[in-house]
């Protein structure tokens, strides 16, 4: 059977690829779970709802940053 040969630039690619998507992934969770939290704060009238929102939001992009980019293969 063949080997597939690994190119330099596969590895440029692979770089660029996690250099786009882990801003993609922060700014994502801020925006959708910080609109949530934003939504449920004008229904309850509760302000500090948002911020909850926004730190719950970066958590979990950092969570999904590290399950995708944090973990090197044996």
């Amino acid at each position: 059977m063949s080997e597939q040969k690994r190119r330099p630039e596969d590895g440029q690619q692979e770089f660029a690829d996690a250099a786009w998507s882990v801003p993609s992934y922060l700014l994502s969770g801020m925006a959708i779970w910080g609109g949530l939290g934003w939504l449920l704060a004008k229904w309850t009238g509760q302000a500090w709802i948002t911020p909850i929102g926004l730190v719950i939001g970066v958590a979990l992009a950092i969570y999904l940053v590290y399950v995708k980019y944090g973990r090197h293969s044996a």
